[in-house]
């Protein structure tokens, strides 16, 4: 189940299932290795979420902390699947432990490619705080909130890759 474009089923409007694609960022097994590195989990609540994973490859790393292995759920944005701006997909896993009066709301959207979460600290943020800037983005889902959004994660993409470049 190798190649460059990871696909995973996760949760969308409505809790209809659909494959998100990613450049892939960890090796073909990763999936598998899971339940042995579930003990390095970093993140409080139903999520698995490692900073550093020690499944990712060397290039996966790179792509994953500037953000570009996401380029290719823009595929799924066309298909109607995602928009832009909206609670990040989860896996069905998941997404099914997520307390109902959360799944319930974030089910009302499509998911999306950036988030409040994700210009806002993501990883270091709890799965609680994580949750209510979700309902914040549904709650001002507009052109110019989505807008914003984007800019900010234009400038958080600027930040990383120069960290990125100059971190070599």
């Amino acid at each position: 189940m190798g190649g460059y474009i990871f696909r995973q089923t996760r949760i969308g409007k409505d809790g209809q299932p659909f494959l998100m694609f990613k450049l892939r960022t960890m090796y073909p097994e990763a999936e598998k290795d899971r339940e042995k590195i579930e003990h390095l989990n970093e993140a409080d609540g139903p999520v698995f979420k490692i900073k550093n994973d020690p499944r990712y490859t060397k290039l996966g790393k790179v792509l994953a902390y500037t953000g570009f292995n996401e380029l290719p759920q823009f595929i799924n944005v066309l298909r109607g699947e995602m928009a832009v701006v909206g609670p990040r997909p989860l896996p069905v896993e998941e997404e099914n432990k997520i307390p109902l009066k959360w799944r319930q709301t974030r089910r009302t959207v499509k998911p999306g490619i950036t988030s409040s979460w994700a210009v806002s600290g993501s990883h270091r943020l709890s799965f609680p705080q994580w949750m209510e800037l979700d309902m914040k983005d549904i709650r001002n889902k507009s052109v110019f909130y989505d807008a914003m959004i984007i800019v900010k994660t234009f400038r958080l993409l600027i930040v990383n890759v120069s960290r990125t470049i100059f971190s070599f």
